[in-house]
């Protein structure tokens, strides 16, 4: 499902990433590990579009996004890509339904349409009582779990979660890595996580090692 060809990426003389090949299979989990400067957040960026690399190809379903104008590319970013970040991003003038909504009213989907969908969502997050709290009004876990319904919001492609449970206690840690793999099994969606939690890699379907800006096993 996606593609990363021979990706590389210098920040002036630095080079970050050099020559990256990699794929990812729909409905697969994988684990991107390696020290602090590995160059796996730029990967990610990358593979997310947030980012250009200065060399190389990204192929999402045989779409090269690489040569796509910028206008086209926040559209498939919006419709194609969701993201989890370590911490979790939430707009905080904003409620957690109204949060979960954004990317969907971005994407031109009507008012009722986001609002019936976030709500689904957040009731399979488990926070149905949540939906008119502010982010100051939410722990940690449910932070972070109404991030991943708003990634989910426009049934992307894949999520990419940036250590996602790095800020998280025990408890909430395991609950949000459970939560990836029910996803997995009940929506078939694709993860590419950024960690450091080796539990959490090692229940994934695949781990990529980064090292100084390759890949090592």
């Amino acid at each position: 499902m996606i593609e990363v060809k021979n990706i590389h990426k210098s920040f002036g003389q630095l080079e970050v990433l050099k020559g990256i090949d990699m794929s990812v299979e729909r409905g697969e989990i994988v684990a991107v590990v390696g020290r602090s400067g590995a160059g796996k957040t730029t990967l990610l960026q990358i593979i997310g579009t947030l980012d250009s690399p200065d060399q190389g190809s990204i192929f999402f379903n045989g779409t090269d996004v690489t040569s796509l104008k910028e206008a086209e590319l926040a559209r498939f970013r919006n419709r194609n890509i969701g993201f989890v970040f370590q911490f979790h991003q939430l707009l905080p003038e904003f409620t957690a339904l109204e949060n979960v909504m954004i990317p969907a009213l971005i994407g031109k989907t009507s008012n009722a349409e986001a609002e019936r969908k976030a709500k689904d969502l957040l009731s399979m997050m488990q926070l149905s009582d949540r939906l008119s709290h502010k982010p100051a009004e939410l722990s940690g876990g449910e932070k972070q779990r109404v991030a991943v319904a708003r990634a989910l919001i426009n049934s992307p492609a894949v999520i990419l979660a940036d250590e996602p449970s790095g800020s998280l206690d025990t408890q909430n840690k395991e609950e949000l890595h459970r939560l990836f793999f029910e996803l997995r099994e009940r929506l078939g969606q694709t993860f590419v996580i950024v960690t450091h939690d080796d539990a959490l890699a090692g229940r994934s379907d695949r781990i990529i090692r980064m090292q100084d800006g390759v890949i090592v096993g």
